[in-house]
């Protein structure tokens, strides 16, 4: 077998979930090899769901989430200028996605994080377990030459939650 569970956790929705008439149930198993060493880490490998609806965030950074199209760059004349800000920001829109569909930082599954700079992710990653706790999503990180939105962006972050 070339997975072994580290945990698996019972999740019971007590309210109506989207649209459905009746709480769903899921289970979430956070996967390491068999051969891992006994080692803190910030994300699970592989991650395993039975049950519950999947939840698609479209990338979010530290601009706003509703803007002009084409941008008019004055609108995001009020981001956060380091990776620490631009990470809290892009992380407080996410969890107004997380909000609108019921979920939660917990039930984030899987994360992508596209950075313009990796030298910058230790502090990405304090604010980041800021909001994950000990949730341990499946994540990657990639660096890039620049974001879409503006080219003050520094980070976006899409995820995939279950509730």
């Amino acid at each position: 077998m070339p997975y072994a569970c580290t945990y698996a956790a019972e999740i019971s929705h007590s309210e109506v979930q989207s649209n459905s008439e009746f709480p769903m149930n899921k289970t979430v198993e956070h996967i390491h090899w068999p051969d891992a060493p006994d080692m803190w880490m910030p994300y699970a490998p592989a991650i395993k769901v039975t049950g519950g609806s999947h939840v698609h965030l479209a990338g979010v950074t530290a601009a706003p989430v509703y803007h002009h199209h084409p941008h008019r760059p004055e609108e995001f004349d009020s981001m956060p200028t380091d990776m620490g800000g631009q990470t809290r920001a892009a992380l407080e829109n996410l969890k107004k996605g997380l909000d609108a569909t019921g979920a939660t930082f917990g039930d984030i599954i899987s994360a992508s994080r596209y950075v313009t700079d990796l030298s910058d992710q230790d502090s990405m990653n304090e604010v980041w377990a800021e909001y994950f706790g000990d949730a341990k999503p499946a994540t990657t990180t990639v660096q890039i030459v620049q974001l879409a939105t503006d080219p003050r962006c520094m980070i976006e972050i899409n995820a995939i939650a279950v509730v």
